[in-house]
């Protein structure tokens, strides 16, 4: 998770509200990314958990936009994605060829926890009360998104056993 040039202790609400669309921009986008992985390798269930965080993660953002559209009209956006990297989004190191479902949401899991702390760490830094107030909202709906992912997890049997490890073709000799 990085952030570059942003300076919580004087972020307006409106460019709050602009940072945590495209958080949630970048996450979907990676989860789109990760489900077409996952249907490339012929993972099908991992690749549909995938397709439906990336649904997630873009209602998420349409209602942060909806409201940042009710407060500020067209207000041009001060914040670009330049500033955030790997905020929500799982790390790319996480897709595996053959990704079971449980594998798919630990992923997932590890992400909602990284998008939490990231709100942990920025509460302190925040001087405008509405911006408190926002990522305060963010910070326990991350808390939310864990206790689904962990409530569907619980739901799976355990992983086979297999490892990444299990699956890699030896080398061919030239």
């Amino acid at each position: 998770m990085a952030t570059r040039g942003i300076d919580f202790s004087s972020l307006s609400l409106v460019n709050a509200l602009d940072l945590a669309i495209l958080i949630e921009e970048e996450a979907q986008e990676r989860y789109e990314e990760f489900a077409a992985q996952m249907e490339q390798h012929r993972t099908p269930e991992a690749a549909a958990f995938f397709r439906l965080m990336a649904d997630n993660e873009a209602k998420h953002g349409e209602e942060l936009a909806v409201r940042r559209r009710k407060l500020f009209g067209d207000a041009p956006r001060m914040a670009t994605r330049a500033m955030i990297f790997d905020v929500e989004a799982p790390d790319y190191d996480a897709a595996r060829a053959f990704m079971s479902p449980r594998q798919a949401m630990k992923a997932a899991l590890a992400s909602e926890v990284k998008a939490h702390a990231f709100f942990v760490a920025a509460l302190p830094a925040i001087e405008d009360d509405g911006v408190r107030a926002l990522f305060t909202e963010l910070r326990d709906e991350e808390t939310h998104h864990q206790n689904l992912v962990k409530a569907e997890l619980a739901k799976l049997p355990p992983d086979s056993g297999l490892s990444d490890e299990d699956f890699v073709d030896e080398p061919a000799p030239q």
